[in-house]
Parts: structure tokens; C-alpha cells; sequence
């Protein structure tokens, strides 16, 4: 039985956290609790990268394309919420989204305007232009290399077991390793297409963002 009940709170981890996430769209955040959760997303993004960098094997970071949707998730729902205490308490000063969005916002624009839509165009132009439209392009070539690939590798193994060269059990160890391979780069190129989806809404949600607290 107690097997069972972690086998059971493992399965409904992740659509519990989903429904969490999602919750932020809807429910009034307080400003501390904002700061919690932007802080936590930073760390999180930081965390991600330096697991990435350090990786030498794809499938050593299997779980890069759920945690990478996980994360994109967290970031529209905070931008959601962030949005919506900004257009409501925006008039009470610059701290009415929290302390984080004001250290962002103070470090970023410096308090002139003009910097500002400046440093936003620029910071748009990376994130839109270069970093999401590129790092979708490498998982959708990818994958597809992966794809036309995989009847080759297979084949090899096959020869190789013929051969000699490798036993059964190494074998299905090769074939299960092509596959989680190609699971993981069909994975990746529908989670970059969310991140490029999410890009966009972010835009929209800053522009209003920009609009609603002046």
C-alpha cells in the first residue's frame, strides 16, 4: 500500500503543478508572493542552463523538453499575473508588482522612458528574432535528422548482433537508446514551438504592460 500511494502522488505530481501554474492566470497574486515565484523562475532558468551546458550525452538531460514546457508555463502564467496586479495597483507606484519587477524595471530603464522602449525593442529583436526563432530551427532540423537517421542506426546494430560484435542484451540496450534519442528530438521540436508561441504572447503582455502603467 505505500507503494501504491507514491506511485500515486508521483503520477499526479505533474498535472497538480499544471493546475497550479494555470491557477496563477486566474486567481490575485500579493507582490511577495510574485517575488517568491520570479525568483524561483530565474533560479530555475539558471539551473537549466548550467545542467544543459555540462551535459555530454542527449539523454542524460531526457527530461529537458517537459521541464523546458514546465518552466515556459510558469513564466505566461507569472507574466499574466504580473500584468494584471500592474494594471489594477500600477497607480499606487513602482512596487505595486513586487520588488523584483521594480529592480528589473529601475536596472534595466534607469528611469528615463526614452532607454527604455529602446532597451525593450532590443531585448524583443534577441528574444523573437534570434534566440526563439533559432533555437527552433536547430530542434526542427534536428529532429528531422534524427528521424532519417534512425533506419540506418538500427540497421547497424542489427549487423552488428549478426556479426558478433555485441550481444542481445547490448543490443536492446542500442535500439531502446535510438529510440528515447529520437523521442527526445520529436519532443524538443514541439517544445519549441510552444516556447515560440509563449515569445509572443510575452511581447503582447509587455506592450500592455508598458500601455497600462503609464
Amino acid at each position: 500500500p505505500g507503494n501504491f500511494k507514491d506511485t500515486q502522488w508521483q503520477v499526479l505530481a505533474g498535472p497538480v503543478l499544471i493546475l497550479l501554474i494555470l491557477s496563477m492566470m486566474v486567481l490575485p497574486l500579493p507582490a511577495f508572493i510574485l517575488d517568491l515565484l520570479f525568483t524561483f523562475n530565474i533560479a530555475l532558468s539558471i539551473m537549466v542552463l548550467l545542467v544543459a551546458m555540462f551535459t555530454q550525452r542527449t539523454l542524460e538531460f531526457a527530461a529537458f523538453p517537459t521541464i523546458l514546457l514546465f518552466s515556459t508555463l510558469l513564466r505566461l502564467s507569472l507574466n499574466v499575473a504580473s500584468t494584471r496586479i500592474i494594471l489594477l495597483e500600477g497607480h499606487t507606484g513602482s512596487a505595486a508588482a513586487g520588488r523584483v519587477v521594480e529592480a528589473f524595471g529601475h536596472f534595466l530603464v534607469g528611469g528615463n522612458f526614452a532607454i527604455g522602449i529602446v532597451v525593450f525593442i532590443i531585448l524583443v529583436l534577441i528574444n523573437f528574432m534570434v534566440i526563439t526563432k533559432g533555437a527552433g530551427r536547430i530542434a526542427e532540423v534536428g529532429a528531422r535528422f534524427v528521424l532519417d537517421g534512425m533506419p540506418g542506426k538500427q540497421m547497424a546494430i542489427d549487423a552488428d548482433l549478426n556479426a558478433g560484435l555485441i550481444g542481445e542484451d547490448e543490443a536492446k540496450k542500442r535500439r531502446a537508446e535510438v529510440t528515447q534519442e529520437a523521442d527526445f528530438y520529436g519532443s524538443m521540436d514541439g517544445a519549441s514551438k510552444f516556447v515560440r508561441g509563449d515569445a509572443i504572447a510575452g511581447l503582447m503582455i509587455m506592450v500592455l504592460n508598458v500601455v497600462g502603467g503609464l
